[in-house]
């Protein structure tokens, strides 16, 4: 393909250095087994005029066959099987049909033609009889020269079924023949220059020669016949020169200066390539020994590192999968009889395998009940995973898209307990361990729900250490999902990144819970364009009714205080957001102690 490529670039740039515009003129055939076309022919529709002479046009049918053009406006296709560019021949052939009519109407054609057939010289006549006895019995007893048969065909106004004739009238003498019911087929058919058509071996093909333009002498060479650049004009013959180009194959010139090319093109593609493998490779394998050294450094914590033969048994070849996110897909596995887990294999890990050193390295420090606890590992080469704590009830998220449903709805007194307890595993994230965890990523699909319905935070693929008097981080790039993003993650105009952004969706997911955005009902007089904590926090300032579907009055209560904490949470700046510790009291007290939070929507109100 590459040899090929370059072949036809120093065609093409030898054509521009000549200066004739001959980039459409190269070589080219309707079919890839069809006769092929060049100077002085032209595929008409798909190459300038000036890639042929005059009268020389081809054209290819849909199914790609070669028909010759003979005039442009003729009926009758002529069907190219073959062309000798060193004898100036062409084979044409007609469909079975009418042949007589074919054949007489390109008789007639080529009286404006540059072609003639290459056999003639006799003059024929054509007689159409309705019985071809009489006839066949004269060529039966005086041969078969003097009278052709060319069957049955239907012309004009004589019915199907009539035998075409012709009689050659240099051979012998009409009078004489048995024609006395045969009707001669206009003087249009009396012609002379015909070729033989008295032997049935030709089926229907017939050989045409052209004279000019001669480019015998450039075939003869083997170079390309073309018109000369500084005439350019297809009706005059005398503008035709022979040019140094490969019509079928390159030259052994043009095959040095190829080879050469492409022997310093492959070596530089060759060497890129191995370059490109080796730093991949060097690259890989630092990888993998920051992430032994991690690892190793890692051991004193009393990790489970399991092997990708482990993995496959403990999830018995990947068996039932639980669902798959952007950081990987979790399936379901067994350690013992009783001790089923989570395996999340990471599919989309960064280069460095950053992710699977934060997830490892965060949650090995997390000893709490409200954090899903890790029970084990994988780096066994290109695989890593992650092994889990088993929780049957899933995700919170899978409560709340259902939450219309009374068989799903997990009652006011439930969600209750479940917002303090991640409130509780957020607050030990910012508080518990040596060093600050900011997770990130808050929201219902990363709580999970055990047997007894006790929440537990999830997925650390995002998180983020520092100091506990480290007031703000540094951030590249905005973390977490769509909706659950504190603005200042966006913009620092609303301040710095902390750990006041984990406070901010903690809210969001508060709000969330109170709506269960199918859990509340809109009424009438509001519209859906309203920002949906907005219009809880207007609903509030009024004293109205949350208007969610209640069972008592401690339920209003309770949905009360869930909406007055997530508003506090979800306040703008992050000076004004309460710490996690803070929520944790809020949410363990009445929910008649609570006060209205300053209004975070005054300023898109207005």
């Amino acid at each position: 393909m590459l040899l090929n490529f370059l072949w036809w670039l120093l065609i093409v740039v030898e054509l521009v250095h000549g200066g004739v515009g001959l980039e459409h003129c190269i070589e080219t055939r309707c079919k890839h087994h069809g006769p092929t076309v060049r100077f002085p022919f032209r595929i008409r529709g798909s190459q300038p005029n000036h890639c042929g002479y005059e009268g020389f046009d081809i054209s290819c049918t849909n199914d790609k066959q070669t028909v010759l053009e003979v005039m442009p406006l003729s009926a009758s296709k002529f069907f190219v099987k073959s062309i000798n560019y060193a004898s100036q021949e062409i084979e044409i052939y007609y469909q079975i049909g009418c042949p007589p009519q074919q054949v007489f109407d390109l008789i007639s054609l080529l009286s404006s033609s540059p072609f003639k057939f290459v056999e003639g010289g006799r003059n024929y006549t054509l007689f159409s009889c309705p019985s071809s006895k009489e006839l066949d019995e004269y060529r039966r007893s005086h041969g078969p020269y003097c009278v052709a048969k060319l069957g049955s065909c239907n012309h004009g106004s004589n019915p199907v079924g009539n035998q075409f004739y012709t009689v050659r009238d240099d051979y012998c003498t009409v009078d004489s023949l048995p024609l006395v019911s045969c009707t001669k087929v206009h003087d249009y058919y009396t012609l002379s220059s015909v070729p033989d058509m008295s032997t049935r071996s030709r089926h229907n093909v017939l050989k045409l020669q052209w004279s000019k333009p001669s480019c015998q002498h450039c075939e003869e060479m083997g170079m390309t016949c073309r018109f000369k650049s500084e005439e350019f004009r297809p009706n005059q013959i005398e503008t035709t020169e022979c040019l140094h180009m490969p019509k079928g194959h390159p030259s052994r010139a043009t095959l040095k200066i190829l080879g050469t090319f492409s022997s310093s093109v492959i070596l530089i593609v060759t060497g890129a390539v191995i370059y490109y493998i080796y730093s991949s490779k060097k690259a890989e394998d630092e990888n993998q020994l920051r992430i032994e050294r991690f690892l190793d450094d890692y051991r004193a914590l009393k990790p489970s590192r399991y092997s990708y033969a482990d993995i496959k048994r403990i999830t018995k070849k990947f068996e039932d999968k639980l669902g798959q996110g952007a950081y990987g897909t979790v399936y379901k596995g067994k350690l013992s009889s009783d001790l089923f887990v989570a395996v999340k294999i990471l599919d989309n890990s960064n280069e460095k395998g950053g992710d699977f050193i934060n997830e490892v390295g965060t949650m090995g420090r997390i000893y709490h009940v409200n954090v899903v606890r890790l029970v084990g590992f994988c780096a066994d080469g290109y695989i890593r995973a992650l092994i889990y704590e088993f929780l049957p009830n899933g995700s919170l998220q899978n409560f709340l898209s259902s939450a219309d449903s009374k068989n799903s709805f997990l009652g006011w007194d439930r969600l209750q307990d479940i917002a303090l307890g991640v409130a509780k595993g957020i607050e030990y994230l910012h508080q518990g361990c040596d060093q600050r965890i900011l997770h990130f990523d808050i929201k219902p699909h990363n709580v999970l729900l055990d047997e007894d319905f006790t929440p537990k935070v999830s997925d650390f693929g995002l998180a983020k250490l520092c100091s506990k008097d480290q007031s703000a981080v540094s951030m590249t790039a905005a973390r977490g999902t769509m909706g659950y993003i504190a603005p200042e993650v966006f913009s620092r105009n609303f301040g710095n990144v902390s750990y006041k952004s984990d406070v901010y969706s903690f809210g969001t997911l508060l709000l969330e819970m109170v709506g269960g955005r199918k859990n509340f009902r809109v009424t009438e007089d509001s519209t859906s364009q309203v920002y949906f904590p907005e219009w809880i926090y207007n609903l509030l300032e009024e004293g109205n009714d949350l208007r969610i579907h209640m069972e008592d009055k401690g339920d209003g209560k309770i949905a009360r205080k869930l909406a007055i904490v997530g508003l506090r949470c979800i306040q703008w700046h992050p000076v004004d957001r309460p710490p996690m510790k803070l929520v944790v009291q809020m949410l363990e007290r009445e929910g008649d102690n609570l006060t209205m939070p300053p209004n975070p929507f005054a300023t898109t109100s207005n």
